[in-house]
């Protein structure tokens, strides 16, 4: 049985491991009480997914390595911003679905309204962490910018995760929710089709 600092990280991934679960499933609810759907719950909460997946291939193409507590909190951390993205889509489409009778008519009007919104919230985010990914550190006493500096280290996990995790989920978020929202309009018309005969 390991102890010392192999005992502690344990401890700490089971800890991250439970808060992000529990996250997930708090999320789910509100999510399910706020649009009266599980179709739009698990359709939110797919980006949480796609972003975890986008921080594991942004860590491999630089090469750095996945820590349990820095990169398990940014994870925890981008699961709570990239469902915003689905949030704001599906509730537009649910909105303009009363006023505009075909479904793909709606999709497209969702995409073009909304598409601005979360372009500039991801790159705006993403531009922010960017000092801290590449390590730059502002000295206001001496004037001077560091790169590289010690006490910017600590924070590459976290900002790196968040970052190539935004990125990607964001990408995806665009094609996958719409087409995911037209699925769903497609099967509930052929089901309705089918009952009636």
């Amino acid at each position: 049985e390991f102890r010392g600092e192999n005992e502690d990280q344990e401890e700490a991934a089971q800890f991250l491991m439970k808060a992000f679960a529990i996250a997930l499933f708090l999320m789910a609810i509100i999510l399910v009480t706020q649009f009266n759907s599980f179709y739009s719950a698990f359709l939110i909460l797919s980006a949480v997914v796609m972003s975890t997946i986008g921080v594991m291939i942004g860590l491999l193409v630089t090469g750095k390595p996945f820590g349990i507590v820095m990169s398990g909190i940014g994870v925890i951390a981008l699961a709570g911003i990239v469902v915003n993205n689905n949030i704001v889509l599906i509730d537009t489409f649910d909105r303009l679905k009363k006023t505009v009778a075909d479904p793909m008519e709606a999709i497209l009007r969702t995409g073009a309204q909304r598409l601005r919104p979360v372009m500039l919230t991801t790159i705006t985010t993403i531009l922010g962490l960017m000092p801290m990914v590449m390590q730059v550190n502002i000295d206001f006493f001496h004037r001077t910018i560091q790169v590289g500096a010690p006490s910017t280290q600590w924070w590459v996990q976290l900002s790196s995760a968040i970052v190539f995790g935004l990125a990607f989920a964001t990408m995806l978020t665009l094609i996958v929710t719409p087409s995911a929202l037209m699925l769903r309009e497609n099967v509930g018309a052929w089901w309705r089709g089918n009952s009636s005969k």
